[in-house]
């Protein structure tokens, strides 16, 4: 009797994991399953990051951007996406962006870029820092956060060095903001070959700062009419910015393409 018990005790121990063990495998492969299944809700939860643009539109002026100003651009140019603006007021030259103003822009959707021009000398590795000092130092006051560019104004008949270059991209990156410098950009002008000679001697100048070309001039037009992204900069610069046209007759505003690279470091 004990062995017949035994073997019957042995059979239903077999038929009871022969039971089991499908059983503990559909469950492993389900939870399996269901962790795979929550970790991709997860990934669709995570808002995708937004495509920026290729290519936007937009103007800069010197004068102040009231309401007037806005409409005749909308007007008789289109809606820009960026508008550029100076830093505190240069006499008979810019007036300077303003609370008011900002707020305008920004109601509007507009982009603002941040342009100083508070000097006519772009020489000198401590004059660069002076004015960089000066430029972040005209933002702070306005508010304006952190990561986004100020660029700094060189005209075509201003002297300019490595050294001035050098010393402006330091300074701003050492403070909240990002360097960008604006100018004409050609092989027959020094600002071009000062820039490579800087970009040369620091690795940082390539890797940091933004250019906003002036060149080449194709002349003021709608946004519809807009040519091509066709600005000139030297070779492994960040060029994100070209004015293309300049001094409109209505309005007093130039008109501009940008990368959508720019647009995170504008305010």
């Amino acid at each position: 009797m004990s062995n017949l018990r035994l073997r019957l005790i042995i059979q239903w121990v077999a038929l009871f994991l022969l039971f089991l063990i499908p059983i503990f495998s559909i469950m492993v492969i389900f939870h399996s399953m269901n962790n795979t299944g929550n970790n991709g809700g997860d990934e669709k939860e995570d808002k995708p990051k937004e495509d920026k643009p290729e290519i936007i539109w937009g103007v800069d002026s010197a004068s102040y951007t009231n309401n007037d100003l806005f409409v005749c651009v909308k007007d008789n140019f289109g809606s820009p996406e960026v508008w550029g603006r100076y830093l505190g007021t240069k006499d008979n030259v810019s007036t300077g962006l303003d609370k008011d103003e900002i707020k305008l822009l920004h109601d509007e959707n507009i982009k603002i870029l941040l342009i100083y021009n508070h000097f006519t000398d772009a020489t000198g590795y401590d004059n660069g820092v002076k004015q960089a000092k000066e430029a972040i130092k005209l933002a702070e006051e306005l508010g304006v956060p952190e990561g986004k560019a100020i660029f700094a104004d060189i005209e075509p008949d201003y002297p300019v060095n490595k050294a001035f270059i050098i010393g402006w991209m330091e300074e701003i990156n050492n403070s909240s903001y990002k360097p960008g410098i604006y100018g004409v950009f050609t092989e027959d002008r020094d600002l071009y070959h000062e820039y490579a000679d800087a970009a040369a001697e620091n690795d940082q100048i390539n890797k940091s700062v933004i250019i906003w070309t002036a060149y080449p001039h194709e002349g003021i037009t709608s946004k519809e009419k807009a040519p091509k992204f066709a600005g000139v900069a030297p070779e492994g610069s960040k060029l994100y910015g070209w004015q293309y046209g300049i001094d409109a007759e209505k309005c007093t505003i130039d008109t501009n393409l940008f990368k959508g690279e720019i647009l995170d470091f504008l305010w």
